[in-house]
């Protein structure tokens, strides 16, 4: 019996991560291989990966990873693969400049296999025929996949909207989407990401319209922070420039690395004449001068981050500037948005965020974008991804709303394993292990659980050490308990609350070596601790981590 498995390690029920493999009999595919970030419960942990033990398993099988556009959550994590296994990596031009630049940082593009594509190429691997289809998006190049094999074909969306009017002719080709309706689809995998917002996804023309008004009318500089990957933007902003007489300048790390790869691709052209650095900033009017930088999500290292802290290194807000934050909050990140708007405006900046003007718009299928693919594809089956619970459970309704029969409606977690095969009807037929690994500096999961609780609890309660040296063979206390804590109290009350606990201490201590004959030292420490953390808890109802050391002479 032929089968056909699809299961993801990364990006259903969550928004991030995302990873899928593809596999019929015994050859697998992988499509995308992307990151997540940490959210306010990780602290210490860098980023987030799809655990990759399956593709580890089984790297025999795999025929290669096809990419599908250069965001983070889509190719963030291809290094860490890499570093398990050799396997060809596919993708177009933008999307393997951004991979090129992670695995020159990783050591490892030199010896990569990437293959370069386009959209409307169609490649071989194994059973499977991969066609590459050009789809709108935030970032360019971006690709939906057409995984055709013996049992049907997949519709891999991608990320997507509809946008007839896109920069830089990003459009999607509905004559070839209909022709593609007449193969026979197994199955849509649908970005859900936009489902609850009714109506289309505005075009990126909308934004660049709304940028062009404020950057004329702005009595001094213009900063506009948006997401790094995002060049059609910064061509929009470049091209007002060059339009309205002004200059632009690029700062922030990321900002920086990803223009240059998009200028030598060919997708981005900034004018020499318009350009500028940190070093002329001062050679132009303030009215002729547009900052576009890093910082959309108030990242604490981003260069808006440091402008709000008054700690970047050449931009000081003055008052007459005007910050364009040209991005919606990822969820998780409002309070660092908050804090960073709220310290520009402190310093005289007059601030415009979404939702205050069309400053920005998504690069997802709103409903009726959802409805127009649905619409033309007819799948046999619809699967949700690229959403959290919320986003299936409103896919769902949305399609049932539609006529659509909602057993046909399929909402997979990680590891699922859903089966296609030629005898049987489809459906959940297994499950692998699947789940997060989390980087924290080069560690890859060495962090765990339980690290992140001891982590949270030190954060939150802060330690205390205490430390007493002893001689067991003469049963005496050598130097009398020491106190240390950091994250307890203020230090100007160590001594009233620290003296009195450190002679429990060393009374808890001389107790035991009356009452025991044995050299135990391990018992020791238990007292030490059991002492000092009871004692805390009566005086100020706290609960530090407490780490006894007894030093044995």
């Amino acid at each position: 019996m032929n089968k056909l498995h699809i299961i993801p390690l990364g990006g259903v029920m969550e928004i991030g991560k995302t990873l899928w493999c593809y596999e019929y009999n015994d050859e697998i595919i992988v499509v995308d291989c992307g990151l997540m970030f940490p959210n306010e419960d990780m602290p210490g942990v860098d980023v987030v990966i799809p655990d990759m033990s399956y593709l580890v398993d089984n790297k025999d099988k795999i025929r290669g990873v096809f990419l599908t556009h250069g965001h983070e959550d889509h190719i963030g994590a291809v290094p860490y693969l890499l570093k398990l296994m050799s396997v060809p990596i596919y993708g177009t031009a933008l999307t393997l400049g951004f991979v090129s630049n992670k695995l020159e940082e990783h050591n490892l593009l030199n010896t990569a296999e990437l293959y370069e594509v386009e959209a409307g190429d169609v490649l071989e691997a194994g059973p499977f025929e991969i066609e590459y289809f050009q789809v709108a998006h935030s970032i360019p190049d971006t690709c939906a996949l057409i995984i055709r094999t013996p049992l049907g074909v997949i519709f891999h969306t991608s990320d997507f909207k509809f946008d007839s009017d896109a920069v830089n002719g990003y459009t999607i080709d509905f004559d070839r989407l209909k022709e593609i309706a007449k193969e026979n689809i197994i199955a849509l995998m649908c970005d859900t990401t936009n489902i609850e917002k009714p109506g289309r996804t505005k075009s990126e023309k909308v934004v660049g319209e709304t940028l062009e008004k404020i950057i004329n009318e702005a009595p001094g500089r213009v900063l506009i922070a948006t997401f790094a990957s995002n060049i059609h933007r910064v061509q929009q902003v470049v091209d007002i420039c060059e339009k309205l007489g002004k200059k632009i300048g690029i700062f922030g790390r990321s900002m920086i690395s990803n223009c240059r790869i998009a200028e030598v691709l060919g997708y981005l052209k900034i004018p020499d004449n318009i350009r500028i650095d940190e070093s002329e900033l001062s050679d132009y009017p303030e009215d002729r001068i547009v900052i576009m930088t890093t910082g959309s999500q108030g990242e604490p290292l981003s260069a808006l981050s440091k402008i709000a802290a008054e700690e970047h290194k050449f931009i000081d807000i003055v008052k007459g500037d005007t910050v364009i934050i040209s991005a919606t909050p990822i969820p998780g990140n409002e309070s660092y948005i908050i804090k960073t708007i709220n310290r520009l405006f402190r310093l005289g900046a007059d601030v415009i965020y979404y939702p205050l003007a069309d400053i920005h718009v998504s690069g997802h299928a709103n409903q009726e974008d959802v409805r127009d693919i649905v619409s033309i594809l007819k799948p046999q089956k619809y699967f949700a991804v690229h959403g959290e619970w919320r986003h299936y459970k409103q896919f769902k309704k949305f399609l049932t709303d539609m006529g659509i029969d909602r057993d046909d409606i399929i909402g997979l977690t990680l590891g699922d394993v859903y089966e296609f095969n030629d005898e049987t009807d489809p459906g959940v037929v297994d499950k692998i292990k699947a789940g997060a690994v989390l980087v924290d500096g080069i560690g890859v999961g060495d962090v765990e659980i339980g690290v992140l609780r001891d982590r949270k609890h030190l954060a939150e309660d802060g330690v205390l050490l205490a430390t007493v040296t002893v001689d067991l063979s003469t049963k005496e206390i050598i130097n009398n308990c020491e106190i240390i804590a950091r994250g307890v109290i203020k230090e100007e009350l160590y001594n009233k609350l620290f003296d009195p606990l450190a002679e429990k201490v060393d009374e808890a201590v001389e107790d035991f070596f009356i009452d025991n004959d044995k050299d135990d030292i391990d018992t020791l420490r238990s007292i030490v601790k059991k002492v000092s953390a009871k004692y805390i808890y009566e005086k100020t109802h706290r609960r530090p981590v407490v780490v006894p050391v007894v030093i044995e002479v």
